[in-house]
């Protein structure tokens, strides 16, 4: 995964080097620039700077350590139920729909057998792309026209899923969080009624997060986690940013993981996000 992480993150290793410059020893004053330009909330690297050794010259280890200690929330534990059902989140623009394919065909690649549900019926153009990505993946979906109820898209992708013995199933949901009434009834009944096609179901609700926002998408993931509770993010686009020092923020101010973390538009360009070699990634470029 290193090698992902490197890639994910160039533009923000970038600008760790440009940052540190010819440097060869790391200051707390240093510190406190490179991970600001990162992207790094300031009240964060106050405190990461806080928990370090009283010297002025930051060591390696100190400074892996203390940063770890962000990404301390495990993933969530389920039971072994067949099949289980992930709710997707997020406003229209994140790399939704995109996420959602990569997630079946990481599913595909490991023998599985997955369903998609188009439970956005809010947007026309939501159901047609999840369909040519089903066709394309040569999955199956459950999908109708627009208008149409999602909840119901749900039940039925669920049921056939129960039905058909598949392993997976992976429901899109509307984005449009501006009108958060709505979307909270929506997201209520999706929840619902998934639950009376499969008890329990939906098994995680998973909120995916644009990188480039930065910290600016945490406002959205705290508007969402208050509609339905949230089990876990994705992080989207990370190739194309410099703020991916923001992840901290995000672990700690939603106090969820971070399941996964996509680049580029490739199906296979999303990994289960791994805190240890993120945190390793980034002190590595800081003491390069």
């Amino acid at each position: 995964m290193f090698g992902f992480l490197k890639n994910g993150l160039k533009k923000t290793l970038e600008s760790i080097h440009l940052v540190k410059a010819s440097n060869k020893i790391i200051t707390k004053d240093l510190l406190e620039e490179i991970l600001l330009e990162a992207d790094v909330a300031y009240e964060i690297v106050e405190e990461i700077i806080y928990y370090l050794p009283p010297n002025d010259e930051v060591k390696k280890a100190d400074l892996e350590r203390v940063m770890g200690t962000y990404f301390i929330y495990d993933k969530p534990k389920f039971a072994n139920v067949k099949p289980f059902v992930d709710l997707i989140l997020g406003v229209n623009g994140v790399g939704k729909t995109t996420s959602i394919a990569k997630m079946a065909h990481l599913h595909k690649e490991n023998g599985e057998k997955v369903i998609l549900g188009a439970c956005d019926t809010f947007r026309a153009g939501a159901i047609e792309q999840l369909k040519l990505w089903a066709q394309k993946l040569d999955i199956d979906i459950i999908a109708t026209s627009q208008g149409h109820d999602p909840s119901a898209i749900a039940y039925d992708a669920i049921s056939k899923a129960l039905a058909k013995n598949y392993d997976r199933v992976i429901l899109d949901t509307a984005g449009r969080l501006q009108n958060q009434k709505n979307l909270a009834n929506e997201l209520e009944k999706i929840v619902r009624i998934s639950d009376k096609a499969m008890q329990g179901a939906p098994h995680r609700k998973i909120l995916v997060l644009d990188g480039t926002q930065g910290v600016a998408g945490i406002l959205q993931a705290k508007a969402f986690n208050d509609l339905v509770k949230l089990d876990g993010v994705i992080i989207t686009k990370l190739d194309g940013t410099a703020k991916g020092g923001a992840l901290f923020s995000i672990a700690r101010e939603l106090e969820l993981p971070i399941l996964y973390v996509g680049v580029g538009e490739q199906l296979g360009q999303i990994h289960e996000f791994n805190p240890n070699e993120y945190v390793k990634t980034l002190v590595e470029e800081i003491f390069a």
